[in-house]
């Protein structure tokens, strides 16, 4: 009889790593995927309660827009819960940039604050250009 070796030889890591391997080449690209949604869908999230209680405000105060001291989170306070949401697309910034000229269309100014907001229109955008992680197509200042 021959003496029992413990352990593994070579030839069965060598197989063990090449199908980790291929597991890490699929599961990679689709995690990735996974995150930039997310991260699409918070933004989206965020829009929409914001501008949701843009609306709020505004019919409580007999269509005045908050805003006007340029101190949103201050003015929609009752109207959200919880602190004034940042933005997920722009390194969770919760700076605003406040625009008060109605001519012009509110488009991202890629300052550093992560929304844009219109004192005139109510018009509440992120300021971001970048494309979405789900649709290349769209920009988050599109949304």
């Amino acid at each position: 009889m021959r003496p029992r070796k413990n352990g593994f030889t070579l030839v069965e890591l060598i197989v063990v790593i090449m199908i980790l391997g291929i597991l890490a080449t699929i599961a990679v690209p689709r995690f990735l995927e996974t995150s930039g949604r997310a991260l699409d869908n918070a933004t989206r999230s965020s829009l929409a309660v914001v501008r949701n209680a843009i609306e709020l405000y505004t019919a409580d105060h007999n269509g005045a827009l908050p805003g006007q001291s340029n101190d949103l989170p201050g003015d929609l306070a009752n109207y959200l819960r919880g602190d004034f949401p940042a933005s997920a697309a722009k390194s969770n910034d919760r700076g605003i940039s406040y625009y008060s000229d109605d001519a012009a269309a509110l488009s991202a100014d890629e300052t550093t604050n992560g929304w844009v907001y219109s004192t005139v229109t109510g018009e509440f955008i992120v300021n971001s250009g970048a494309a979405l992680s789900s649709d290349s197509s769209v920009t988050y200042d599109q949304l």
